[in-house]
C-alpha cells in the first residue's frame, strides 16, 4: 500500500497554519507549476499533488476531517532510524510541526518574573508573564523595542510613562523646542 500523501508537505505548510496561509501557499505553487504556464512535463504531476493536498485541506471541515484522520494514523512512539531521501539529500521522516517544539506553557525565556509587577502582564516574547515595569526595571532596551513593533501598540500609553520616567524619552514641549526645521525661526 503506498504512503498517505502529506497534504501540509506538499503545499509546504505548517499544520498549526492558519486557513488563509494555506490559500496563500495553495496559490503560489498553483502559478509556479500550472502546465499552461510551465513547460517542464514534471509541472503536470506536481500541480496534480498541489490540487489533490488542496481537495483535502482547502475547506475548514475537509481539513479537520484529514487532521482527525492523520492524528489517528500517527505512531504512538518516534521511529527509530531516519531514512533519506539520497537524491535530494532530505530526510524523509519529520518536517512540519512537532509537538516537542512547542515551547513550554509558563515564563518566556527570560525565566520567572522577578516580583513586584506593576503594569500590562505580557502574554509573548522572551519576557512572557512579566509586567512592563519589571522589564523596565530589568532590560529597557526591550520597551524600546516594543515601542517601535506593531505588537507593541496596544501598550504605547504605559511604555511611553516608562520611558520618560527612566529618562530615554523628553517630553513633547523640550522635542518641539529644540527641533530646528527647515521652515522655523531660529
Amino acid at each position: 500500500m503506498p504512503d498517505p500523501v502529506d497534504a501540509y508537505r506538499v503545499l509546504q505548510v505548517d499544520p498549526e497554519a492558519e486557513d488563509e496561509v494555506i490559500r496563500a501557499a495553495y496559490r503560489r505553487l498553483a502559478r509556479k507549476y500550472h502546465p499552461d504556464l510551465t513547460s517542464s512535463g514534471e509541472a503536470a504531476e506536481r500541480m496534480a499533488a498541489i490540487n489533490a493536498a488542496w481537495e483535502l485541506i482547502g475547506k475548514p471541515a475537509a481539513r479537520a476531517a484529514y487532521d482527525r484522520g492523520r492524528a489517528a494514523s500517527r505512531p504512538s512512539s518516534p521511529p527509530e532510524t531516519v531514512s533519506r531521501d539520497w537524491t535530494s539529500g532530505r530526510s524523509t521522516q519529520g518536517g512540519g510541526f512537532d509537538a516537542s517544539m512547542r515551547a513550554p506553557d509558563g515564563p518566556g525565556a527570560a525565566g520567572p518574573p522577578p516580583g513586584r509587577p506593576s503594569g500590562s502582564v505580557l502574554n509573548f516574547g522572551r519576557y512572557s508573564g512579566w509586567s512592563l515595569g519589571e522589564i523596565a526595571r530589568k532590560d529597557l532596551d526591550y520597551i524600546e523595542w516594543l515601542d517601535r513593533s506593531p505588537i507593541g501598540r496596544t501598550y504605547r500609553e504605559e511604555i511611553d510613562a516608562l520611558l520618560r520616567a527612566t529618562g530615554r524619552r523628553r517630553s513633547a514641549d523640550a522635542e518641539s523646542t529644540s527641533r530646528r526645521g527647515l521652515f522655523r525661526r531660529r
